[in-house]
């Protein structure tokens, strides 16, 4: 299954390059496909851009409320702009997008350009803003297909800010068995050939609970990757998906960011056969907060 594309801190956030340098470069379509197959939720790479309107994720359901913190974020493979996909985020400030690393990855992806906020719909509504830079960890590895992304993290810098209500970060993601839900663009079905994914117009959800670590690969999740399982069987998160948020709620019942879709949660798992593999958003938030201030 591809990589859910959902894969010196200051020395690396000053070199940090806008968005309109040349850095993306994929050795093959082949190649990155079978990068992504087993790194994460990739739909990002190399993903044909088709629409749909039956259920997703995989076997999730249409958007019920509106998230004004969801973000789409427009992708091509890199070395060929003809196949389109796309990759989620989060908005955590009025000027900055939360999404995975490997969703910016010079090897995998080149971004479109433009994120768009606040929509249920992938191609219309919300608001359309221009990427000025990406920040990506510094820690960051890709390890094309052998284990989960590391550090699996990174940030969008949007040229102006925009209205809609950023998410807060949690403090800390609730036990395993706490309910959350996942949102994300990407493809309906989880079939081996990338030709025949569908990417559904409007913005899925999917109702999933906080898994112990032993129900993912030994040694997959700890404090820093969250093992994430669906209450929907054969459903979960997959390509196109990669960087979109996983939320739960506070004490007063508002939704709060705890994950970033980062992978499958096991070696060689299709989307809907198995848990995901999440960032944690509050085991990186001293980075993010370092980050944008700088």
């Amino acid at each position: 299954m591809d990589q859910f594309l959902l894969t010196a801190e200051a020395e690396h956030v000053a070199r940090a390059r806008p968005i309109g340098e040349p850095v993306f470069s994929l050795k093959s379509s082949r190649r990155a496909v079978a990068r992504t197959a087993a790194v994460a939720l990739a739909g990002v790479a190399c993903a044909a851009m088709m629409t749909g309107s039956a259920e997703a994720i995989v076997n999730g359901k249409d958007s019920t409320q509106r998230y004004p913190s969801m973000v789409s974020i427009p992708v091509a493979g890199a070395d060929d702009p003809t196949f389109k996909g796309v990759c989620g985020g989060s908005l955590i400030d009025s000027q900055w997008v939360l999404t995975a690393a490997h969703c910016v990855y010079p090897a995998l992806v080149t971004l479109d350009g433009t994120v768009r906020i606040g929509s249920e719909w992938k191609n219309s509504g919300g608001t359309v803003r221009s990427a000025a830079r990406t920040v990506s960890h510094p820690g960051y590895k890709n390890d094309e297909g052998t284990s989960f992304n590391r550090d699996d993290v990174a940030l969008i810098r949007l040229d102006r800010p925009v209205a809609e209500k950023p998410i807060r970060i949690a403090h800390k993601p609730g036990r395993p068995g706490t309910p959350t839900r996942l949102l994300g663009f990407g493809t309906i079905n989880d079939a081996p050939d990338r030709t025949e994914w569908v990417f559904p117009d409007r913005l899925q959800e999917l109702d999933t609970r906080r898994g112990a670590g032993s129900e993912c690969a030994p040694g997959w999740a700890d404090s820093t990757r969250l093992c994430t399982i669906s209450k929907v069987p054969k459903a979960m998160a997959c390509n196109g998906d990669s960087g979109g948020p996983q939320l739960q709620k506070d004490r007063k019942g508002r939704w709060e960011l705890i994950g970033v879709t980062s992978g499958p949660g096991a070696p060689g798992m299709r989307c809907g056969e198995g848990p995901g593999l999440y960032t944690s958003a509050p085991a990186y938030a001293g980075w993010i907060h370092k980050a944008i201030s700088r």
